[in-house]
């Protein structure tokens, strides 16, 4: 779907809201940005201007239960030769509560479940308000974007469905499959669940799982506490495993993958509303016994209010190399329309063993000024020096109109 279904869709909204005697609402956000870096690929300068649009258009009905939403953007490369790149995210109409019970959607939209996650050109129904479980189910064409445009083939679907609870206040469940196909054949069979329950008002449990059934394994286990023993205090506890799976028609499916895991320890504190700090410990476990160590702690303070810094100090140590470093940033609100920012972050690494330590440095410099209610401007400029780059300067302005 592109600039012509784009369109098609516009007139639509225009010809319902006329037939109905009710006038179409269209509010939304244009994002004009001019972003210049290195390009990675052949090592020029770059020089890009794009348009990021995102609306939506109701008030289609007397009830206001159809809309149509849309977001895309396009790009013109102005000195490397890359030209002109548009890309659709998602543009869709929907209908909710046809009779109190089915929402649906019908167009370009990214689809979300505990099993997986596409952009699909398709439709997805839900069936809710039957009883404490609730149904969705969704497909189409998957949409795949490939580095100049879509790389989409016939043959390209996505089809998923799901069960969840409906009516709980503590208590979220959620259990469901979804397959994609790659030129017919089967590139991904799974199952998925994901859990969050609430208890004495001071505990979060929850967890995440999928389940490749091609290679009959568990691809993605999560799963955490979160405890407030105090209404400023959060004490955070993960454990998470991953075992990449590739679709079946790739050529990666082959080749041999290890099992990760990682055991988090986490703690946030604010101690007042000046001062909040935060610290963390993750294990990691790598396949042969090979083990990994992160140690992160952080503070945020504002000793006036128009001023927040920002500091974190992590350090890595283990199987995957070493790592120490650091991140400041900080932002001041010079007027309430003009706010200034900037920071660095340094980090000194080894990649294994028998290397030398790299040092890596970004600084960077912004700011951001409302012009008026709905208008705003930014701008960020920053600079890596690393071992790649004895100088790489990168910026983006953005214009926001809101509408």
């Amino acid at each position: 779907m592109g600039i012509k279904g784009f369109t098609r869709l516009l007139l639509l909204a225009g010809v319902l809201s006329s037939t109905s005697g009710f006038a179409a609402e269209i509010h939304g956000r244009s994002s004009t940005q001019l972003s210049w870096f290195n390009n990675y690929y052949n090592d020029q300068r770059q020089v890009e201007l794009g348009e990021y649009l995102r609306f939506s258009v109701t008030n289609l009905d007397k009830e206001g239960k159809a809309s149509i939403q849309g977001y895309g953007r396009i790009t013109q490369d102005l000195n490397n030769g890359e030209g002109f790149n548009s890309r659709l995210y998602y543009l869709y109409g929907e209908y909710r509560d046809l009779y109190d019970k089915v929402d649906f959607r019908l167009g370009r939209q990214f689809v979300n479940s505990a099993a997986g996650t596409a952009i699909i050109d398709g439709g997805q129904i839900d069936l809710k308000n039957v009883g404490p479980v609730a149904f969705s189910v969704f497909g189409g064409r998957d949409v795949i974007f490939g580095l100049d445009d879509e790389a989409s083939q016939s043959g390209d679907y996505a089809f998923g469905a799901a069960a969840y609870l409906q009516g709980f206040k503590s208590t979220d469940l959620e259990l469901s499959w979804f397959r994609k196909w790659d030129r017919w054949d089967i590139s991904r069979d799974i199952l998925g669940a994901s859990f969050k329950q609430y208890l004495f008002n001071s505990l979060r449990l929850y967890g995440n799982t999928r389940f490749d059934l091609v290679t009959e394994t568990f691809n993605e286990v999560l799963a955490g506490v979160k405890y407030y023993p105090m209404s400023n205090l959060v004490l955070t506890g993960e454990w998470y495993q991953s075992y990449p799976t590739f679709d079946t028609t790739s050529i990666y499916s082959v080749f041999s993958v290890d099992r990760y895991q990682e055991a988090v320890f986490r703690a946030d504190y604010t101690i007042n509303d000046m001062i909040a700090v935060h610290g963390g410990y993750t294990a990691q476990y790598f396949e042969e016994g090979e083990k990994g160590h992160i140690y992160e702690i952080g503070c945020g303070l504002s000793p006036i209010e128009p001023l927040q810094i920002n500091f974190e100090f992590d350090n890595n140590q283990g199987y995957n190399g070493s790592n120490n470093g650091f991140v400041l940033d900080a932002f001041y609100d010079v007027t309430k329309a003009l706010q200034v920012s900037g920071g660095l972050a340094y980090d000194v690494y080894q990649r294994d063993g028998m290397a030398n330590n790299e040092i890596a440095r970004v600084y960077w410099l912004g700011g951001k000024y409302r012009l008026a209610k709905n208008m705003a401007a930014s701008l960020r400029v920053e600079n890596n020096v690393n071992e790649q780059y004895h100088s790489d300067t990168q910026g983006r302005f953005v214009f926001d109109y809101d509408f």
